[in-house]
């Protein structure tokens, strides 16, 4: 990932320029100025896990988003089930030009505390591959459980409500901490916590607020992309795997960097399930990515050894355990179509292997991927180095605070990213 620099040199702008919706209107007069100890903007995962531990520790807590909803994404995900943590998360689970920044709130904040909330509030729930855990019943049940905990302790959630100027106030004044504009009013905070995600699924709200109240701020942002989406391709493997829509297999998807085995699913667009979204967090444009389409299997030393023993079979034969018909047959088409007629014995050895590992070490190039359209989580982000890994506080603006995706912390599919959204918001509500 490159470094884009460019950034405000006043952090004392008064003026942020967000994407929300009424973020021209700016509040008359006579709207009343309300204060609080924390100001939260964002009632997303990170935002809300941010506020109840802040408000169960006796601070006056407001969380505010202009969407007129809470906690959207928390809804959509996991297919409505929400992959709500994972029973091993390890850093090596995340990436970011920082590779320690995530380990501090990690290490303080295990997936077995987040687990006991959801058993506290009776949420069934089961395992899937991988230490994933999902509701058994509905994604409904991760938010009313956040939501619940939040007006227990008291903090407020205000939705609708857009941000139209954000002034700092001198640190050595009675009123220390922030004057916030919004779309209803006036808010003074002591504390503002920036909890608003990444840019991934803009049809849910997603905005690049939190990259410009940063960059406000003298940060530097790392530069963003989709993460955890499907891959598209424009070429004739593409209208290959467009005929085969549906179709879904266990493989090992690698590049020179890393490798997942997990299901893979072809679309009407390209790759996705597990084993692409995986990848897709190691990929840079102009790659190529390998996949083992038959991982149990050396298939070159399965066709030399077919040719030895039944020397009259086809390829396709000797493959059809394997795949579906109608892959097989593309593969065949793809690969060895001068071939599909010939029997194993008259078929070179060195011909084999190339079969071989064009199944094992099926090598394409995407044009691209779906996009911040169908992305789950945004790779890049505010950079970590100007931020504490124990706090969440800015190194460069007092009192201010930045948690979750809108970081430079990006996870695995699986509820990685979940378990950072909860971690950040405890560390950072333990002390704002």
């Amino acid at each position: 990932m490159t470094q884009n620099t460019a950034h405000h040199s006043e952090p004392n702008s008064t003026s942020v320029k967000p994407n929300h919706q009424d973020a021209g209107k700016k509040p008359s007069t006579s709207q009343a100025k309300s204060s609080v100890d924390v100001l939260i903007i964002g009632a997303g995962a990170s935002g809300l896990y941010c506020a109840m531990t802040a408000a169960q520790r006796g601070r006056s807590v407001l969380v505010v988003d202009h969407a007129n909803k809470a906690g959207k994404k928390i809804l959509m995900s996991g297919g409505g089930r929400c992959n709500f943590t994972n029973y091993v998360v390890e850093p090596e689970n995340f990436i970011g030009n920082n590779a320690h920044f995530c380990k501090s709130a990690l290490i303080r904040y295990n997936p077995w505390e987040f687990i006991g909330l959801v058993e506290k509030h009776r949420v069934p729930y089961h395992e899937r591959d991988y230490g994933q855990l999902f509701c058994d019943n509905s994604s409904k049940d991760i938010l009313n459980l956040l939501l619940d905990e939040c007006a227990e302790a008291g903090a407020k959630v205000q939705l609708k409500t857009s941000i139209t100027a954000i002034k700092p106030l001198p640190q050595d004044s009675d009123k220390s901490g922030f004057m916030v504009e919004t779309s209803k009013e006036t808010i003074h905070c002591r504390s503002l916590v920036i909890a608003t995600g990444g840019l991934s699924i803009p049809t849910m709200g997603a905005t690049g607020f939190g990259y410009e109240v940063a960059e406000q701020f003298g940060h530097q942002i790392i530069k963003t992309s989709a993460g955890l989406v499907p891959f598209t391709f424009t070429d004739k493997v593409g209208e290959v795997i467009a005929s085969l829509a549906g179709i879904s297999l266990d493989v090992i998807a690698f590049n020179e960097r890393i490798s997942f085995p997990r299901p893979m699913l072809f679309t009407h667009r390209g790759l996705s399930g597990p084993a692409m979204l995986q990848l897709s967090n190691y990929w840079q444009v102009g790659e190529s990515i390998h996949i083992n389409l038959v991982p149990s299997v050396d298939i070159s030393e399965l066709l030399r050894q077919a040719k030895a023993e039944h020397p009259k079979q086809l390829v396709r034969s000797v493959l059809s355990e394997f795949f579906p018909k109608k892959l097989l047959l593309a593969l065949q088409d793809l690969h060895w179509s001068d071939l599909k007629d010939k029997e194993l014995a008259n078929i070179k050895d060195e011909t084999l292997d190339a079969i071989g590992d064009k199944i094992n070490n099926w090598t394409i190039k995407p044009s691209g991927t779906e996009g911040y359209r169908t992305a789950e989580v945004t790779r890049g982000g505010v950079v970590t180095d100007e931020v504490s890994s124990k706090t969440f506080e800015s190194k460069l603006q007092p009192n201010l605070y930045f948690i979750g995706e809108v970081l430079d912390v990006t996870g695995w599919l699986g509820g990685y990213n979940f378990q950072w959204a909860w971690a950040s918001g405890k560390a950072c509500g333990e002390v704002v």
